[in-house]
């Protein structure tokens, strides 16, 4: 259906960043905590879809260039303004209810996340976008406004070493995006997103490398950090860094060898490995810290 795409319901996996602050913040057995954060969860892939939606409409001729992105539901002419429109206002409205507790359920301690996100993607959105390094920043802020909606919302402080790993992390995925969207021909004489102008594969590989690297050494060092070890009880924490290593190493492959990296959501629901190695971590996590 037209509209359900438009949603894109398969980038929802992305707002499971939210619920980072359970695991980690052994919260997950507090009721109201874990009421907070999946009220928090759902918010989130609303307004996200809401965001998604906005994009859409605003980048609709550059995607009628894309080999892929021209079968969006309002590129493809499937979907109208109007209706797109409504739909996006709808889940904002919805959303910012959710966090506000207007329908019952538990108010976010930090409902100003939620603005910021919104705000920062129409920034993003009206010009943002074609600034060279500053447009994976803000990609990469917004998955880190996530985790803040599921630690600080919800009456957790969360772990600085935490954050910047998350920090790394979204902002390596963020790159190997734009390397592979690089690599994809327009379908005229103008590229189907400005901003990869500015870049080229060798500047990007530097940035996945320096982001990759940074990812898991940010990881290590909350995994042994004394802070970790007196929060969580073990110093035990380490053995997950070689999934860690794996994922990312995995991902690479895909980038450079299978024309993957496009979409992180689908690359992980795609691949076998790297399946198989994030249920491996979260499993040893959750071990772990019981």
């Amino acid at each position: 259906m037209p509209l359900i795409q438009l949603l894109r319901p398969h980038q929802w996996l992305k707002n499971g960043f939210v619920l980072i602050g359970l695991l980690f913040g052994h919260a997950w057995s507090n009721a109201e905590m874990r009421m907070q954060a999946l009220t928090a969860f759902v918010a989130f892939c609303l307004i996200s879809s809401a965001v998604y939606v906005m994009n859409d409409i605003l980048d609709r001729e550059a995607d009628r260039r894309h080999p892929q992105k021209c079968l969006r539901p309002i590129a493809s002419g499937r979907v109208g303004i109007g209706m797109a429109l409504a739909l996006a206002a709808v889940c904002l409205v919805v959303g910012l209810g959710l966090i506000s507790g207007l329908f019952g359920l538990p108010a976010s301690k930090a409902p100003w996340v939620f603005v910021l996100y919104v705000l920062m993607n129409v920034a993003y959105s009206l010009g943002l976008k074609h600034v060279v390094i500053l447009d994976v920043f803000i990609i990469a802020a917004g998955f880190m406004l996530r985790i803040f909606a599921g630690t600080v919302g919800i009456g957790i402080v969360p772990s600085h070493w935490l954050v910047l790993t998350g920090l790394m992390l979204t902002l390596f995925l963020g790159f190997a995006k734009r390397r592979a969207e690089i690599e994809v021909p327009s379908t005229s004489e103008q590229p189907h997103r400005r901003v990869l102008e500015q870049y080229s594969l060798p500047l990007l590989d530097q940035f996945i490398t320096l982001t990759a690297g940074a990812t898991v050494i940010t990881y290590s060092l909350y995994t042994v950090s004394e802070e970790t070890i007196a929060l969580h009880g073990t110093r035990w924490l380490i053995v997950t860094v070689p999934c860690v290593l794996y994922g990312l190493l995995r991902y690479l492959y895909r980038l450079h060898r299978r024309g993957g990296g496009g979409d992180p959501v689908r690359e992980l629901l795609r691949d076998p490995h790297l399946l198989l190695v994030t249920a491996l971590w979260l499993i040893l996590v959750i071990w772990l810290l019981e």
